[in-house]
């Protein structure tokens, strides 16, 4: 039986982790839908690295310290020249793919024409492949980096990112997630954000949730805050604790935020049950900030700074 697009999606949200940017994490799960109407099962493997996870790398095959920690690794081969901040992945910039067996088993990297398809498909999206290199090909590595340097990115600048989506020649229904259309329906209907339902998770989609958010604030708690989608130390000082047992639209949009970032809270139904309690456990795990299972100050700010 062949793997379902859904699993090989939900695989690959949560290899990217967070600290993607949203761009850059729509146009990866477009490309592994594209390829999936082209009957290539991809998934993707990596995305955004930590510094210390860079060090690690580097190290494989190398004598090397980082901030004062041993990170050589002389019995693994050496995988990457790229030191800690100068990889586009610790930017949320970057991706790494394979290919899976088509029952979603096993992965394939033979780098043969389906593999050069799928980066065929990455690149007219927008993304510049690691194959194309001249030196050290790095055939699973897939960039979008708005122009800009390393140097440019530490010193806090943030990209320019487009994401070629007019050039799909698929039915708008294929075109992205089904729950998160019916999320940007809602929103447009609920609160008047006038957003696309494209079915993906970018900077628009972003903005009408905390819309959203400021809009039941004001109206739930008198909260008198500029409904204007952008996030600040205003916004997350304003915002309340929900936990279990809570059933009102803030949820709502707390299940819809927490589906986003790729954990499933179960029904998007504003009630906070035993499966969305069990996604904000995880996400909190998975984003290291206190696992209370309770979306406070700290929660909150994690999924919309």
């Amino acid at each position: 039986m062949t793997v379902a697009l859904r699993t090989l999606l939900d695989r690959s949200v949560k290899k990217m982790g967070k600290g993607m940017k949203p761009m850059v994490k729509a146009a990866a799960l477009e490309m592994v839908e594209r390829a999936y109407t082209e009957r290539i099962t991809v998934q993707i493997s990596a995305g955004h690295r930590s510094l210390e996870e860079q060090a690690a790398l580097y190290g494989q095959g190398r004598v090397y310290s980082y901030n004062g920690k041993n990170y050589s690794n002389l019995a693994k081969p050496i995988v990457t020249n790229a030191k800690p901040g100068q990889s586009y992945h610790n930017y949320g910039l970057a991706i790494d793919f394979f290919i899976v067996s088509d029952d979603g088993k096993r992965a394939i990297w033979t780098v043969d024409s389906k593999w050069q398809r799928v980066a065929a498909i990455g690149k007219d999206l927008g993304f510049k492949w690691g194959g194309d290199w001249s030196s050290f090909k790095d055939y699973p590595h897939l960039e979008m980096t708005g122009g800009l340097s390393f140097k440019q990115l530490q010193a806090g600048k943030e990209p320019h990112l487009t994401f070629k989506l007019e050039k799909m020649e698929m039915p708008k229904t294929n075109k992205g997630d089904s729950h998160i259309i019916s999320i940007q329906k809602t929103l447009n209907s609920r609160y008047k954000t006038n957003i696309e339902g494209d079915g993906f998770y970018g900077p628009k989609t972003r903005s009408a949730l905390i819309k959203g958010l400021q809009t039941e604030l004001n109206k739930q708690y008198n909260k008198k805050l500029v409904v204007d989608g952008k996030w600040g130390p205003k916004m997350k000082n304003a915002t309340v604790i929900i936990k279990k047992g809570a059933s009102c639209n803030i949820t709502w949009i707390l299940q819809a935020a927490l589906y986003m970032e790729g954990f499933n809270p179960g029904p998007l139904d504003g009630d906070f049950g035993g499966k969305t309690e069990a996604a904000l456990f995880q996400y909190q795990k998975a984003s290291k900030i206190s696992a209370d299972k309770i979306a406070g100050k700290v929660t909150w700010n994690e999924l919309f700074a």
